[in-house]
């Protein structure tokens, strides 16, 4: 028997949109001052995108090229996922959608009483949109699981079935996002529906093949009990064991659920705040003073590379008996404290700033002995 996945039929590939330029592993100027963003920090991979200027595929690392100002739409083959995304250094999901961008303008307070944007985006984790964009987005990577080394890796073959189901007239021509989660993952969705028709296996595996159907089991023969078998004959155990085979092997957006989708975000949103954090440091990045010196010290905000250009800044004592923070200053990137306790006390300085251009908060400390 000649097995063919569910009438899956493949259409012809239409040629790929060259990127422009070539991709380097930051977000520095190219020879033709584009730069290169990236979606996501270990990135997702097969995205269509298009800015005033710039259009393309996602590489594996995410990456796509834009020109300062400019925006990005996004599209995983046909199926539009997003447009008007301020296009910048890394892009996250949270970012494709204006009312949650919007939101992480707005930091929450964390327990030290301090701005965190991590408090913010574990907040937006309840936005329905989101969840249904992230869980479709890891369905249709290659294998099943994303592992914590790797991004989201939607390959050409899975985005060629894609659009073979959204020009199917018998399916859903579209996903809406912004549903329910019930009903985006209900039996018969469109996300359903679509994910159904794809195999994420070669198009020569037995699994992109139609299940057997019972009439073909009820009628094919027993194996053998003794004797030789027939390598030409499909026996009824063995197209049972197909049929379930490929049955299991249709995925379900109940297999991607929120928690897996919430998980993946920590994931890749620790990962771009680690990034931006560590271009920072204090300095000095610890300091000892003599009991009774009450004179106003310092602690500037250094960047690696360039200037620590900021756009807020706070500071806190942990113990502000000891020491006590007199003055912070985003615009010269320095916060002032005394010392003000007996020797052998001690204390941190947590200093909290938001540098220009990002939503994202980064934190340093400075301990401070008392000699």
């Amino acid at each position: 028997m000649k097995l063919a996945h569910l009438t899956r039929l493949f259409l012809p590939l239409s040629a790929a949109i060259a990127l422009t330029g070539c991709f380097d592993s930051g977000s520095s100027s190219g020879s033709d001052d584009t730069r290169t963003g990236r979606i996501h920090f270990q990135g997702v991979g097969g995205l269509t995108y298009q800015t005033a200027s710039q259009s393309g595929k996602t590489n594996t690392r995410g990456e796509f090229r834009y020109y300062p100002g400019e925006t990005l739409s996004v599209k995983v083959g046909n199926l539009p996922i997003a447009e008007g995304i301020p296009a910048k250094e890394y892009v996250t999901f949270l970012e494709f959608q204006a009312d949650t961008r919007a939101a992480l303008q707005t930091p929450a307070v964390d327990d030290e009483g301090l701005n965190s944007h991590q408090v913010r985006e574990q907040l937006l984790f309840e936005n329905n949109t989101l969840m249904n964009l992230s869980r479709f987005l890891l369905a249709l990577n290659w294998t099943e699981n994303v592992d914590d080394d790797e991004g989201i890796d939607i390959r050409e073959r899975v985005i060629n079935q894609l659009n073979q189901a959204l020009d199917n007239p018998d399916l859903p021509t579209t996903i809406n996002f912004n549903v329910s989660t019930s009903e985006f993952t209900a039996e018969n969705s469109p996300a359903n529906q679509i994910l159904a028709e794809i195999c994420f296996y070669p198009e020569d595996d037995p699994l992109c093949g139609e299940p057997p159907t019972q009439e073909e089991i009820d009628n094919a023969n027993d194996r053998p009990v003794d004797g030789e078998l027939d390598p030409d004959v499909d026996y009824k155990e063995d197209l049972e064991a197909l049929r379930e085979r490929i049955l299991q092997s249709v995925r379900n957006m109940d297999e991607f659920d929120n928690e897996q989708a919430r998980n993946y975000l920590r994931r890749e949103l620790s990962a771009i705040t680690r990034a931006l954090s560590r271009q920072y440091y204090l300095s000095p990045e610890d300091a000892t003073h003599t009991a009774g010196d009450t004179g106003i010290k310092s602690v500037k905000v250094r960047k690696i590379r360039g200037d620590a250009q900021l756009a807020q800044l706070q500071a806190q004592s942990t113990r502000p008996t000891d020491v006590y923070v007199n003055a912070e200053s985003w615009q010269e990137a320095e916060v002032e404290y005394v010392v003000d306790g007996p020797k052998g006390g001690e204390s941190e300085i947590l200093v909290n700033f938001r540098p220009e251009g990002t939503y994202r908060w980064v934190r340093k400390q400075i301990r401070i002995l008392i000699d």
